[in-house]
């Protein structure tokens, strides 16, 4: 399992081992993890954590350009920067540079009701802590 706090919001999270081994993998390396949750600017009702050039040393896995709330998502770089997406709504995964698919290695199991308030807390209030920790 996975917390993922975000803003004065908190959230439980199954990590899809069967799903995206790798994914799990590469990204329990990470952890503890804290950044900034932003909404994004091309891809509809989701936050995003940028996280630049990190190179995570995986492919597509499990791969989705249209991720359900509650999804969390991995995109290990190429066409655009590494990052975390989160949907709360619909989600067409996208930047600048155009369609992109990310690794769905997470779903929110315990929170599910606070996804739309979070997003609309990054939408009008800009930018939130977050961090990530394995429970």
């Amino acid at each position: 399992m996975l917390r993922l706090d975000a803003g004065p919001f908190s959230f439980q999270l199954r990590l899809e081992t069967d799903a995206a081994p790798k994914t799990v993998e590469a990204f329990r390396r990470l952890l503890p993890l804290t950044s900034k949750i932003i909404h994004v600017r091309w891809s509809g009702e989701a936050g995003w954590v940028p996280m630049g050039e990190l190179d995570v040393g995986i492919g597509p896995e499990n791969a989705t350009s249209y991720p359900h709330p509650g999804e969390l998502i991995l995109y290990p770089g190429g066409v655009s920067e590494t990052e975390l997406l989160l949907g709360y709504g619909y989600v067409n995964f996208a930047s600048k540079a155009g369609q992109l698919a990310g690794n769905h290695f997470a779903t929110v199991v315990e929170g599910a009701e606070h996804l739309t308030a979070l997003g609309k807390t990054v939408l009008w209030e800009g930018a939130q802590d977050v961090s990530f920790s394995e429970v």
